[in-house]
């Protein structure tokens, strides 16, 4: 399913206008609190020591990422006026139980947390960021989603990508100093890792997720400048969300 064209915040030659710098008198968000309860959640991933720390789960991890979610979402909806923020887990956030039921891993939570922007119509393609004990990771994804052929990936992206590799190379030109890209193909039913940048039309028509991300220390997230680094990542990465799931791209 195609999203309907809208207006996105883009120069006449397709790249980013410039946007307000958000507030730089901003408290940090985060603390070192927050890795070391996902590191000791990774050491303990069990719902007794999970029901016991119930509360600093909530001070160490929920509150902060809603603060995050505040500080960020005048910067989203300027970015694109359809990207989701009402805050809700699905929407928003990821939810820290795993769903085991088909999983080999049957430990029950994740020592992780994502925050994210996207559309209601873009299923599988988000901006995002993420914290774990080890790192945060921020930038852009798509994945094949649940509604398979009429996905933006299947619908939009694949059938772009093969016509535009010219553009996909310059987006690696301009992002790969500072950014890794990696992608995704299935095999029997395996999913199959890729590093590097999809810039060969065989590697789009295998794909299946493509991510493209900066990777940063856990201690970035404790930087008052944190919300506000995170807002120029994203607007690095916007143009692939726009190349794989709206109609209004040009090249």
């Amino acid at each position: 399913m195609r999203s309907s064209p809208i207006s996105h915040p883009l120069s006449a030659t397709g790249k980013l206008t410039h946007f307000r710098h958000i507030s730089r008198s901003a408290q940090p968000i985060f603390t070192i609190e927050t890795a070391r309860f996902f590191r000791e959640l990774a050491r303990n991933n069990h719902k007794p020591w999970m029901d016991a720390n119930r509360e600093r789960y909530k001070s160490c991890v929920v509150e902060p990422f809603r603060a995050l979610l505040d500080r960020l979402a005048p910067f989203a909806r300027k970015l694109n006026p359809r990207f989701e923020t009402s805050g809700r887990v699905g929407k928003n956030f990821s939810r820290i139980n795993r769903d085991v039921r088909f999983a080999r891993d049957k430990s029950p939570y994740r020592p992780q947390m994502y925050l994210f922007f996207s559309e209601e119509a873009a299923h599988g393609a988000q901006v995002y960021v993420s914290l774990s004990a080890e790192a945060v990771t921020c930038g852009f994804r798509i994945y094949a989603s649940a509604s398979g052929k009429a996905s933006p990936l299947a619908q939009i992206a694949r059938p772009r990508a093969l016509q535009n590799m010219k553009w996909i190379e310059h987006q690696q030109r301009r992002l790969a100093k500072e950014y890794q890209s990696y992608w995704y193909s299935s095999v029997k039913g395996e999913w199959k890792k890729h590093r590097g940048w999809p810039v060969k039309p065989e590697n789009w028509k295998r794909l299946q997720g493509w991510i493209v991300r900066r990777k940063l220390a856990p201690a970035a997230a404790a930087r008052s400048t944190f919300h506000r680094d995170i807002a120029q990542i994203h607007r690095d990465v916007y143009p692939l969300y726009l190349f794989t799931t709206s109609s209004a791209w040009k090249p």
